[in-house]
């Protein structure tokens, strides 16, 4: 994967592109067909058909697939040409450098799907043998040797960017160098892969990149997906720098290092409008423009509701509630290949009180207010990498973590804090307290907050709950001025065992937001993308997951489903596993995107 995305784990209504501020299902057959969807008549279906269920079904919401796509699959032929997309989404910006580690979000992820290239197509199960190239930018993708790893990518002779300059090797000699980490002017979001290249060189011709490694590093399909354009580059490290961090400040570049079938034609800190790229040399995109609105949770559900938008999050009950009254639309639901969690800041809260909280919480009650109402259960997670559909998915949390109240107060105790007057335990005079941030009014999202603070009240630790604005997500992240706070990471491919494990958990990554870890967990995680067996690989991630997990920073507590509402007749728009990043609706062809006819 390029890295593990980001997002506000509390704003699960808008986890969609439409739905999640970046996620995405279509209109097509009611309910009564016999291709399992859901029918009007209350009976119970085995699966959801791929197109959705009609907002009238009155049954039991049937599971999906994890293996396929609920995007209403569509062929081009089958769809108008012409029309308007309209979306919401979360935040806009600031940093639209989605490599970066301040930009690396779910929704920038999202708005580059429509302008910057993406290299590789995922299928929704993330199977390694349906893993190809995307043609419009890379035709041919080969290994030509093992001693040392060498990977030829041949490029299309059509691929420029929007100044007219071809993409060439230089991208991903750009794209290497940018994300080595050999430079400490850069600030990429994941280094994992790109550390171990050796060189980037020309091939046969300058539509040819031969990379190069100095270690072995698998899989490479997980490098290079998305490319940073060589022209941003001047040689000059520092100035380099300052446009790779800041350079890209509400700015889309879209004119200059665009390549996608969009471009940006207006953006704004609350809007940004993508039109057809009359560059693009890949198929004409079918709609003649998309608009995403940032907005509150529960602003996008009126608006669906209003017919301002045509998609939104519908992921919890008081959404889905919401939806089902609006006519003629669809609810489109797939797994969450992604993980929500509580990630505790270990600058400000002592081992002893993140062990006992996570004693403390009851995860599998929190599972259970996130899913009322919408027909989903599940196991409670142990990993912040593998879903739990994924082969060789374990439970990584320690034995000591399960929900025990008299474990989590021996906890405190042995640690000599004691219980003072208001019930809470302190030491030296200083209280066990947590303050819980979170990004949404969402009524889910309160009763989260406030069953965690119950709880924790329980075993004596304070948590106070912190409700900020949704579009100042990233920068409060970023500056790690929090205690604690609701992180969702999002999987856009299956290779997060090797490519990410160490952005989450390494000691010296800009992405590990709990700033814990250790040298020998570096080790641990630094040797998984040297195992060529998948297997092997994932049964060491494993390993050294467990060992990050007993620093009590990182609390999975769902991997859950991504449901969004959507307008009849909305095609290859929906969640989709690893084909779309299941949070990012927009696959690699968002030029496909489009209204039946």
């Amino acid at each position: 994967m390029q890295s593990m995305s980001f997002f506000a784990s509390t704003a699960r209504k808008v986890t969609a592109f439409a739905a999640a501020a970046a996620t995405l299902l279509a209109l097509g057959a009611c309910g009564n067909s016999n291709n399992g969807s859901a029918s009007n008549n209350g009976a119970k279906s085995t699966s959801e058909p791929q197109e959705g269920v009609p907002t009238n079904y009155t049954g039991s919401f049937p599971m999906p697939d994890p293996g396929k796509a609920y995007n209403n699959p569509k062929d081009r032929g089958e769809l108008k040409q012409g029309g308007t997309l309209t979306l919401p989404i979360t935040e806009i910006g600031p940093n639209w450098n989605a490599i970066d580690v301040n930009g690396n979000t779910v929704y920038m992820d999202g708005l580059w799907r429509f302008y910057m290239p993406r290299i590789w197509e995922y299928p929704a199960d993330g199977s390694m043998e349906n893993i190809k190239p995307n043609a419009n930018y890379v035709t041919k993708v080969e290994q030509t040797s093992d001693s040392p790893e060498t990977v030829v990518f041949t490029i299309n002779d059509k691929a420029s960017w929007n100044d007219g300059t071809p993409i060439t090797w230089k991208d991903f000699e750009a794209t290497w160098k940018v994300q080595s980490g050999e430079s400490d002017k850069f600030t990429p979001a994941l280094t994992t892969g790109y550390d171990q290249i050796k060189s980037v060189t020309k091939g046969d011709t300058d539509k040819q990149a031969v990379v190069t490694f100095e270690k072995d590093f698998y899989p490479y399909q997980s490098l290079f997906n998305l490319l940073y354009p060589s022209e941003a580059l001047t040689g000059d490290d520092t100035k380099d720098g300052d446009t790779f961090s800041k350079g890209w400040s509400n700015d889309s570049h879209s004119d200059k290092w665009g390549a996608g079938p969009f471009v940006v034609s207006k953006s704004s800190d609350s809007e940004v409008t993508f039109t057809p790229n009359p560059k693009w040399w890949g198929d004409k995109p079918l709609l003649d423009k998309v608009v995403l609105k940032q907005m509150e949770p529960s602003a996008a559900m009126n608006a669906f509701k209003n017919g301002e938008i045509d998609a939104v999050g519908a992921s919890d009950a008081e959404s889905m509630t919401s939806a089902k009254t609006v006519k003629d639309a669809y609810l489109r639901r797939s797994y969450d290949s992604g993980v929500y969690t509580l990630t505790i800041n270990t600058k400000n809260i002592p081992l002893e009180v993140r062990k006992a909280f996570v004693q403390g919480v009851d995860r599998s009650q929190l599972q259970k207010i996130s899913f009322q109402g919408i027909d989903w259960t599940e196991k409670t997670p142990g990993s912040l990498i593998l879903p739990q559909f994924q082969n060789g998915y374990e439970d990584n949390m320690p034995a000591e973590s399960k929900y025990s109240t008299a474990n989590a107060t021996k906890t405190l105790e042995d640690a000599g804090y004691k219980k003072n007057s208001d019930g809470y335990y302190e030491k030296g005079g200083k209280v066990a307290a947590i303050t819980y941030t979170t990004f949404s009014d969402a009524a889910a999202t309160k009763a989260l907050a406030t069953a965690i603070q119950k709880m924790a009240k329980t075993v004596g630790i304070k948590v106070s709950i912190d409700i900020k604005a949704s579009n100042t997500f990233s920068d409060t992240v970023s500056s790690g001025n929090w205690d604690m706070i609701g992180l969702g990471w999002s999987s856009m491919d299956p290779f997060g065992y090797a490519s990410s494990a160490y952005q989450l958990y390494g000691s010296k990554s800009g992405s590990n937001f709990s700033f814990t870890g250790s040298d020998e967990i570096d080790k641990e995680l630094e040797s998984i993308p040297g195992i060529k067996d998948s297997t092997k690989a994932i049964a060491q991630f494993n390993k050294a997951e467990k060992e990050a997990q007993k620093l009590y920073a990182q609390i999975p507590y769902e991997n859950g489903q991504i449901t969004v509402a959507v307008k009849k007749g909305l095609a290859n728009y929906g969640p989709a596993g690893y084909s779309s990043g299941a949070r990012v609706m927009v696959t690699a062809h968002p030029e496909n995107l489009g209204w039946e006819k």
